[in-house]
């Protein structure tokens, strides 16, 4: 017969090892693992001429080194349902471009059907996507969101300017190089991979839009401020496309390089 202080001393070893699996953070009240992921970028092709295509991401990213922040905001944009499950997401960023990691906090505007669905998330991939949920948000809410780096913890920050209502979640990520930062609209993806793209019309990212000051602004080693300030040598402008067709198109940057818009156009 095994003793009870051998059971015990077997559960204690067991403890270490099941806290390995995830360096991830724990769930609070506020919020609840969401249904999709928000991945690196899949498939990129890039031209050299600083544009590069993608078949999960649209909008724009800059590489360096050691970043330290990002930050965004733009306008939640009215998911056009009409048949089937589609999804779309649009968020802020660091890593995932040329990395196996994405520390972000965004929105979705999905199609459940017919029906849209409006939330906000955040996710330090690979670990699980969380939906906020105190933090409800609706077409036209104008939203501020950053991601900071800190000792070893990343931070995320998410705002709904439009009601006042604002979450914050920290956590590290083993294997974070911070060697891009992103501002991106996304097709999700589950296990089977890239879902298919609601249809957003446009989304606004950016000061001209939100009115939101110091954002789409990044930080890193050698550099800190709006997208157009990074070296042209590290923004790269990225179309969502599959083997098909074109499914979503960023603008140019405004000339004070701080906003942009993306257009959704698959048909």
């Amino acid at each position: 017969m095994i003793s009870n202080q051998w059971v015990i001393l077997a559960a204690l070893a067991i403890v270490p090892a099941f806290g390995q699996v995830s360096n991830g953070p724990a769930a609070d009240q506020n919020e609840r693992i969401a249904p999709r992921q928000h991945r690196p970028i899949r498939d990129r092709v890039e031209r050299g001429d600083g544009t590069a295509t993608s078949t999960n991401w649209s909008g724009y990213a800059v590489t360096g080194t050691s970043f330290t922040s990002a930050e965004a905001s733009w306008v939640i944009p009215t998911a056009k349902c009409s048949s089937g499950d589609q999804y779309a997401a649009f968020w802020v960023g660091l890593d995932g471009y040329s990395s196996s990691t994405v520390e972000q906090t965004g929105t979705d505007s999905d199609c459940v059907g017919k029906n849209p669905s409006y939330y906000a998330w955040y996710e330090f991939y690979p670990n699980p996507s969380y939906e906020i949920t105190s933090v409800p948000v609706k077409p036209g809410d104008a939203m501020s969101a950053k991601v900071v780096y800190s000792g070893s913890q990343f931070t995320i920050t998410i705002t709904d300017v439009t009601t006042g209502k604002t979450y914050s979640k920290s956590a590290s990520v083993r294997g974070a190089q911070r060697s891009s930062a992103e501002w991106i609209a996304e097709a999700p993806s589950s296990t089977r991979g890239v879902l298919p793209l609601a249809d957003f019309g446009t989304v606004l990212f950016g000061l001209d839009s939100t009115g939101v000051s110091s954002t789409n602004y990044a930080t890193d080693s050698t550099t800190s401020g709006a997208i157009g300030v990074f070296p042209s040598s590290s923004i790269e402008q990225i179309t969502m496309a599959s083997r098909t067709e074109t499914e979503a198109v960023p603008s140019g940057l405004s000339s004070d390089g701080t906003s942009f818009s993306v257009t959704w156009e698959a048909q």
